[in-house]
């Protein structure tokens, strides 16, 4: 399977290539004061205005620190911006090594030498779950930029 590793902190997520339109540093935000916590803020890409979400947030396991890059993802309701905190890569997952109790993921796969954790896009980033994230740690600080 050709996916996409997004390093959010010391973890490794995979993105099934299909899903990604495109890798960018991360763009100037405008924050929303009143938008749920997975929400960092909106972006203009070549005119276009894309969310920006908390990766880390969204998965439910904390927040982001610092952003430094965003991969955007196509969905259905519109383009969306999955902020990490590396460069995301290419790779191929071929060895399934078990199940992942993280709500929106597929399985943990062999990438690299690493294990990463494949998200499932369909469920992960419907309407419902953008707006009532399951917050299961503390909140960390959120920066966004270099």
């Amino acid at each position: 399977m050709h996916t996409v590793l997004l390093p959010v902190g010391e973890d490794l997520y995979a993105l099934p290539l299909g899903w990604v339109r495109e890798v960018i540093t991360v763009p100037p935000v405008t924050r929303l004061v009143t938008a749920p916590p997975t929400v960092l803020g909106l972006f203009n890409l070549r005119g276009e205005i894309v969310p920006m979400l908390d990766t880390a947030a969204l998965l439910g396991v904390g927040q982001l620190g610092t952003a430094t890059f965003c991969v955007v993802v196509n969905c259905p309701q519109g383009p969306l911006g999955l902020a990490t905190t590396g460069f995301p890569k290419a790779a191929a997952l071929d060895v399934l090594l078990g199940s992942s109790e993280l709500p929106g993921t597929a399985g943990l796969y062999q990438a690299d030498r690493k294990v990463a954790v494949l998200l499932d896009p369909a469920p992960l980033l419907t309407p419902e779950r953008l707006a009532h994230p399951d917050m299961s740690t503390a909140p960390l600080p959120v920066e966004v930029g270099r």
